[in-house]
């Protein structure tokens, strides 16, 4: 075919740009909570994580998808999954940089570092941090089981990935899995139906053999799981109360022999497509005990009460490279004579979206400063209340989840809108706006959705002396916006007062916008503050783009440029 005419007026591809460098406001944000980081670690994989490289690997690994094989050649059952090259690269990279286990063998500090480079891999790719996230947060709850902890907890944080198919005894790095939801219950796992036999005693506790299922049982080729399942009352070798139980569930037995898991399917999904996500049968499959016997809830939310900060991370992390891609391209795009990030009403979506995508990094960063500290016993700054870091990781886990998870589908598709039409094209895997606008609901759903949230909320009002928390770590904004005077005035006589259940996302909303406004005033330019009291306190939006007239938009556009990223 003739070249009838040359293509112009197009954006160049977003690569070879230092992700870390280019993001001012999770500079500030990290060197707020940890003066001493390790500048040099996030310029390396900021780098990494830019790449052409490495963005090709995350193209291949979505466009590719996990394969289920059932049996072999032979007609034997195997039941695994086989992943394209490129799945296995982002792995050694996240592995590599420490985002699943290492942080709890680190000193302090390492899990807020740790949280800034999981918001800067999910910018790459974020449906390969899926088994990296539950590497990550299942720390807490193998403290029950000394014997477990002791045998998988230094593979879990070695920085390291291992794909091989092996007992983890052979296995340079491992990860783990988890299964709750079964299909008759959902997020009311109490119905489940799964149930766990005893079957003696050995080096690792208890032992059981479970028959049942699990509708959504994440990264089936993981290592272990932990997984719930029935226990009936008196049956268990310590007679114990029985009822809804934790359990560990290795791919391989101690003797070295497969652990009967019948991978039924992989679930075709909206988005996360480099993800294995899956429906398993058990069958006599073996399980040990981790915790009490009747406590399996408590006992496997202390894994998905991280796996939900790593939620509002996630999120945040598609965010802020959501913003950049629009930001990019408007920036190269000419309409009407000049470039579109220059015309009015774009810098006003703009600079909104920049607003929203350093709060969410804000919120998401001091929700890990607070597991940082109560898991160490003390801050990275001086002077930092323990008992205030207990009671805002209670609270912030349900309020950073609900709220940033929510912003992020509304922000993914207003960033697209910025690209016009070649922001909802795919192109096969080249669309990375369109992966990221499929990605984002998942976060919402993932790990309890909205409503779970809002009731878990409720929940860390009682039993702590909330107000006086959230005083104390509004102080620092105190007297510096008169909206924020209003909404923390507000907060606080709910808070008093007490909600009804129907009132809870409105409170998980004001609270999540408040305690971001806080945030932004410790590390956040002036003009970032005020603008954002003054768009989403005074009034608020039921879209992005409203701005207030007389809000400095430019200023806050440059502060979010990726420009300066560009090598």
């Amino acid at each position: 075919m003739l070249s009838t005419h040359e293509v112009v007026n197009q954006s160049t591809p977003f690569t070879d740009v230092n992700l870390f460098s280019c993001n001012r406001a999770l500079q500030d944000a990290l060197a707020h909570h940890h003066p001493s980081f390790d500048r040099g670690r996030f310029e390396a994989l900021g780098t990494v994580c830019g790449s052409a490289e490495m963005q090709s690997h995350a193209r291949l690994a979505n466009t590719h998808a996990p394969q289920l094989l059932t049996h072999d050649r032979f007609g034997r059952r195997i039941d695994q999954v086989e992943f394209h090259p490129s799945y296995h690269a982002l792995m050694d990279v996240a592995c590599g940089q420490r985002l699943h286990g290492s942080p709890w063998s680190e000193g302090p500090g390492g899990h807020v570092e740790r949280a800034a480079a999981f918001m800067l891999f999910t910018e790459l790719e974020p449906s390969t941090l899926c088994p990296v996230s539950m590497s990550y947060a299942v720390a807490p709850s193998l403290r029950a089981n000394a014997a477990l902890q002791a045998a998988f907890g230094p593979g879990l944080a070695a920085p390291a990935y291992d794909p091989r198919f092996a007992p983890h005894t052979h296995k340079r790095g491992l990860t783990m899995g988890m299964g709750m939801t079964e299909k008759q219950g959902g997020s009311d796992v109490r119905a489940n139906t799964t149930r766990a036999e005893f079957d003696g005693q050995d080096d690792w506790g208890q032992r059981f053999r479970l028959t049942g299922h699990k509708w959504f049982f994440s990264a089936p080729m993981c290592d272990a799981f932990l997984v719930l399942a029935q226990v009936a009352p008196g049956t268990s070798g310590a007679g114990g109360a029985g009822g809804l139980s934790c359990f560990f569930l290795p791919r391989w037995r101690p003797d070295g022999t497969v652990n009967p898991l019948f991978i039924q399917r992989l679930k075709h999904k909206l988005g996360n497509h480099a993800n294995a996500s899956s429906e398993v049968e058990f069958s006599g499959t073996h399980a040990w005990l981790v915790g009490e016997e009747g406590r399996g809830i408590p006992q496997i939310l202390a894994m998905g009460a991280l796996t939900r900060l790593d939620c509002a991370l996630g999120t945040a992390g598609l965010m802020r490279h959501a913003l950049s891609l629009a930001l990019h391209h408007t920036a190269q795009r000419q309409v009407f004579g000049k470039a579109l990030i220059d015309q009015p009403l774009m810098q006003a979506v703009l600079a909104d979206l920049a607003l929203e995508s350093e709060a969410a990094a804000a919120l998401a960063l001091r929700l890990a400063a607070a597991v940082d500290a109560t898991e160490h016993g003390q801050g990275l700054r001086p002077g930092v209340d323990l008992a205030h870091e207990a009671v805002m990781r209670r609270l912030l886990t349900p309020v950073a989840k609900f709220w940033v998870c929510k912003r992020g589908s509304h922000f993914a598709q207003e960033a697209m809108e910025c690209l016009g039409g070649n922001g909802y094209v795919e192109a096969q895997g080249e669309g990375v706006m369109a992966r990221i606008y499929r990605e984002m609901p998942l976060n919402s759903i993932w790990e309890g959705a909205g409503n779970i949230m809002a009731m878990d909320l409720l929940r860390a009002l009682r039993g702590h002396d909330v107000a006086a928390s959230i005083e104390h770590e509004c102080a620092s904004a105190g007297g510096a916006h008169p909206a924020f005077e209003r909404a923390r005035d507000r907060v606080l006589l709910a808070v008093d007062q007490g909600v009804d259940e129907v009132q809870a996302r409105l409170l998980a909303r004001d609270l999540a916008v408040l305690l971001q406004a806080a945030q932004l005033r410790q590390h956040a330019p002036t003009e970032v503050f005020d603008a954002f009291c003054t768009s989403r306190l005074s009034g608020g939006a039921d879209a992005f783009g409203m701005m207030p007239s007389g809000l400095p938009l430019q200023a806050l556009i440059q502060r979010a440029s990726p420009s300066q990223g560009l090598s």
